[in-house]
């Protein structure tokens, strides 16, 4: 009797704790209880269920601990200071693979806070156990491994190197091969938060392996896969132009290019910076791109989107203009200007108005014909009232200032320059009357058209300081009309007029 009754008292316990961590770890699931648990002071009593006798009270206690470590840095950092960690990696070598990815849930869920917390999670020796846990037959497990090691790594470089002295690249490399797609993305995730850091760590990825394998991925039909796998190529060809060469060498063009019309906006947003990362490094690269149409890829992307998906590809046909003359009229060509000037003016955004008048700036620095391209999309007024306007965030005034003046260094087209002249202050101006002082000695249309639209008399309005360069403009431009032309453009010329006209006593 005494046996059946202790046999009754125990399973009752068992059961009471079962319930008690599944009631947790439910509870765990919803923000709104997240606050009472904590205050209630959950984590000591999750702590020692951590070594209950049975299994499965074991891994839904750390399911538990790992779903609140996950939602806030003072959870997670209750955890490292219940000493729960060391427990954790203990048990990461001796349990099954229920508790292994349970246990690498919480690893991850306290580190992706903060470097400080991930530092705590390599303190305790959790790494030398993530990387043997990528060994395990389970896929489940390796994944759940890889996924902590990314969130270890994604930091800083210090972190992301003990990840890689832990051994971690070769298994992770193995591990995108595997046939899970889940796997996969977390893997290529992971070698992305690594190679993301430095040089020498995306090296370290591209040495073991990582490129041919992830360009065999690029047209997978997971679209989260693909996500991945562009963003890992462009954390690895961002770095250095060998790095650069090898990720263009595994033969990824021209399919990429259609991985720009991908339905999924993240896929098509890390393809175009994949694009980017790779164009911005020399001009025989960016003419690589060109040569397999990707500039115009590109440019029918931003045509196509919207917002931040389009600023990589605007980035990206500033790199490419940046080059040279050639490759600037390779963008020209492609009508990329209209594309531009579109993002210009319907973009709300600051961040994306700057890059795009960065790269018309670049677009239009070359010579007076690519100057000229850029100034009859009715992009210099627009670039002045963004310098000008004071809503403009410094950085857009900045960058819209440059374009400005890398433009009109080289316009020639006079009639694009009009607006400016009644409206540009007076360090834009100077840049405005030196290309009619250019022009004008050599071209009678302009000439004419000068004084027609109001030009000649807006230059007599200008209060420039005697010998300096403004007056020096100037004074070339008077030179290209007759005397009287320009004395009666002059500012008070028609009071002078009148004057005249009251004081003339007609002959009888």
């Amino acid at each position: 009797c005494c046996q059946r009754l202790s046999e009754g008292f125990f399973e009752q316990y068992q059961r009471a704790r079962s319930q008690f961590v599944q009631t947790i770890a439910e509870l765990a699931t919803r923000p709104q209880n997240i606050e009472t648990l904590q205050n209630a002071g959950v984590m000591s009593l999750l702590r020692p269920l951590l070594l209950d006798v049975v299994p499965t009270i074991q891994q839904t206690a750390a399911l538990a601990l790992g779903r609140l470590a996950n939602y806030n840095d003072d959870l997670a950092e209750a955890v490292v200071k219940g000493d729960i960690l060391p427990q954790l990696v203990y048990s990461l070598a001796e349990q099954n693979r229920f508790y292994k990815k349970a246990a690498a849930f919480v690893l991850r869920a306290v580190a992706k806070h903060s470097p400080q917390l991930a530092q705590a999670v390599v303190d305790c020796g959790a790494l030398d156990a993530l990387v043997v846990c990528l060994e395990e037959f389970d896929p489940g497990v390796k994944e759940a491994a890889a996924w902590a090691l990314g969130y270890i790594a994604r930091h800083n470089a210090e972190l992301s190197q003990a990840v890689v002295d832990a051994g971690a690249v070769p298994l992770l490399v193995l591990c995108i091969q595997e046939p899970e797609v889940a796997l996969k993305r977390i893997a290529a995730s992971a070698l992305s938060d690594i190679s993301k850091q430095s040089p020498e760590l995306a090296q370290t990825a591209v040495d073991a392996g990582a490129i041919a394998h992830l360009a065999q991925m690029i047209l997978n039909p997971d679209a989260k896969l693909k996500r991945q796998v562009f963003s890992a190529l462009s954390q690895m060809a961002k770095h250095s132009v060998d790095l650069a060469e090898m990720v263009v060498e595994a033969e990824i063009f021209p399919a990429v290019l259609t991985c720009l019309k991908d339905p999924d906006e993240y896929v098509k947003k890390n393809v175009a910076t994949l694009i980017r990362e790779i164009a911005k490094h020399t001009p025989e690269l960016s003419q690589l791109i060109v040569n397999t149409g990707g500039v115009a890829a590109v440019i029918d992307y931003i045509g196509d989107s919207r917002g931040n998906v389009r600023l990589p590809g605007i980035m990206m046909l500033g790199y490419v203009a940046a080059h040279s003359e050639n490759l600037a009229m390779a963008v020209i060509v492609s009508k990329g200007v209209a594309q531009l000037a579109i993002c210009l003016t319907e973009e709300p955004e600051d961040h994306i108005k700057a890059a795009s008048a960065w790269t018309l700036g670049q677009i239009g620095r070359h010579t007076p014909e690519h100057a000229r391209s850029v100034a009859v999309a009715n992009v210099l007024p627009k670039l002045l009232e963004l310098y000008m306007d004071s809503e403009s965030s410094e950085d857009l005034q900045i960058k819209a200032k440059k374009a400005l003046k890398n433009i009109l260094q080289k316009c020639t087209y006079l009639q694009a320059l009009d607006p400016l002249l009644q409206d540009a202050p007076s360090n834009i101006l100077k840049h405005v009357v030196g290309q009619y002082s250019k022009v004008l000695p050599h071209d009678t249309k302009s000439r004419r058209l000068f004084v027609t639209s109001g030009g000649l008399k807006k230059l007599q309005e200008i209060k420039a300081e005697p010998g300096s360069v403004m007056q020096e403009y100037i004074n070339a431009i008077n030179n290209c009309y007759p005397e009287e032309i320009v004395r009666y453009y002059s500012p008070g010329y028609s009071d002078a007029l009148l004057e005249r006209v009251e004081n003339y006593q007609p002959i009888p």
